[in-house]
């Protein structure tokens, strides 16, 4: 860890570890909010492991500070998982492939004339690991309802035809978005940035935020008393060592800007060190214990090798580092 105190890591779940909630399922990819007078995750994952991948949610118990201890992923009477939506519209861009990497964002619709909560995710027509599209789902309080359509897909030679990991604020009359295009599989990754009045269509021009040669993976933004912080990944998808800037860095700027260079320098607070359980975190998703002080909380993805055999023997994992950031 690098100019952070960070204070202590846990694991939230785990579907070989029955100490968690997981129950054999996949669950990650949170992004963490607070609703109501509770704390609330959505996630992506697979009920049993297996199948299109799909979003679900876990809460902490109402009026409860925020933590990594206590989450408890939505199920049913027979304790399945409880998908967000259905698929009644969105099947034909999401079905096979499924839903991925979710962000929640509160926002103005100019066509509603009202405040929305949506969710924005990657979803895939056709195959696991793509190519994606970005849509979202809406929400009325209650239920979350898919749409017929993506709403934002790669346009630039230089995305390669997929664009996902879309995280999400809503400011200034804009929604704004920071994505990333390419594939993971060709060890291409730009990390991109595009914002829109609507978040549906009339989407500014695609425009690289960071270089492929950052590897970076996800900017999770929040806003915090007149400014903003973000916190996002570097991931390693080549062979050979693990470079040592892979891992969890945070920054600061004044707006919610587009261009990397009007964030501050980079600080890096979690390495991309083997630690059993996870290595190489990504995806992560900051939210701040309280309207004051820097104790803040960062859920992330990681990994571990299984001795399974066939092509892919690796489990997922979510974990939360609790720690103090820098002034």
């Amino acid at each position: 860890m690098r100019n952070s105190c960070v204070l202590r890591v846990s694991k939230i779940f785990d579907p070989r570890d029955p100490s968690t909630a997981a129950h054999g399922s996949d669950l990650l990819d949170a992004s963490v909010t607070k609703r109501g007078n509770g704390w609330w995750m959505v996630l992506a994952g697979q009920s049993g492991g297996y199948g299109a991948t799909d979003l679900f949610s876990a809460k902490l118990p109402a009026g409860t500070s925020l933590s990594a201890a206590g989450w408890k992923p939505l199920r049913d009477s027979t304790g399945q998982l409880v998908p967000l939506s259905a698929r009644d519209r969105s099947a034909q861009w999401d079905g096979k492939g499924g839903r991925h990497c979710p962000s929640y964002v509160k926002g103005w619709d100019p066509d509603k004339e009202a405040l929305v909560e949506r969710i924005y995710y990657a979803g895939a027509a056709e195959n696991l690991w793509g190519p994606y599209t970005i849509g979202f789902l809406v929400g009325d309080g209650e239920q979350w309802q898919d749409q017929s359509e993506p709403v934002f897909a790669a346009d630039e030679d230089w995305e390669h035809g997929s664009v996902y990991e879309p995280n999400l604020v809503y400011h200034d009359g804009k929604w704004k978005m920071w994505y990333v295009a390419g594939s993971n599989h060709d060890d291409y990754l730009v990390q991109c940035y595009a914002e829109s009045s609507d978040g549906r269509r009339g989407w500014s021009k695609h425009a690289p935020f960071a270089t492929p040669e950052m590897k970076m993976f996800d900017f999770c933004v929040r806003q915090r008393a007149e400014g903003f912080e973000a916190v996002f990944s570097r991931v390693w998808m080549g062979r050979g060592e693990m470079p040592p800037e892979t891992g969890l860095w945070w920054c600061r700027g004044e707006k919610p800007s587009g261009a990397l260079s009007d964030w501050n320098e980079p600080i890096q607070i979690m390495t991309g060190e083997d630690c059993g359980w996870h290595a190489g975190p990504w995806k992560p998703s900051l939210q701040f214990a309280g309207d004051i002080g820097r104790r803040a909380f960062v859920f992330f993805d990681g990994s571990y090798r299984t001795s399974d055999p066939g092509p892919f023997p690796f489990a997922f994992t979510l974990g939360c580092a609790e720690l103090e950031l820098p002034s």
